[in-house]
């Protein structure tokens, strides 16, 4: 089992930034990726960015550029810096990973508010 705690959204007018955390606990060492999600009222859950076990690394679109995942391994935690941020980044972002038996765990979420 594994446990994902997120923290480090809020409010933020656009061209912001904020930086997320995702601090994982129990089974880490089954973690085979970590990524990033966001919801936005009214649309589907979307991958935003996600960080394998070798680094590879994928982003959305729209966010390239832009926000940038990162890992500490010492302390179990991903980031997702984000930079110039903007209204349409709006959204309650989920902290999400993927272990070796293909088991899915989802963090509580974190509400990201940018406004114009």
């Amino acid at each position: 089992q594994v446990q994902l705690v997120e923290s480090g959204g809020g409010l933020v007018q656009a061209g912001g930034s904020l930086r997320l955390s995702c601090a994982a606990s129990g089974s880490t060492g089954s973690i085979v990726a970590t990524g990033w999600y966001r919801q936005a009222p009214g649309k589907q859950r979307e991958l935003v960015a996600r960080i394998s076990r070798g680094l590879s690394l994928d982003y959305l679109d729209s966010v390239k550029g832009r926000f940038t995942i990162s890992r500490d391994n010492a302390k179990n935690t991903v980031y997702l810096q984000m930079n110039g941020l903007k209204p349409e980044d709006t959204a309650v972002y989920y902290c999400n990973a993927l272990d070796l038996q293909k088991h899915i765990y989802w963090g509580q979420g974190t509400q990201v508010t940018v406004s114009s």
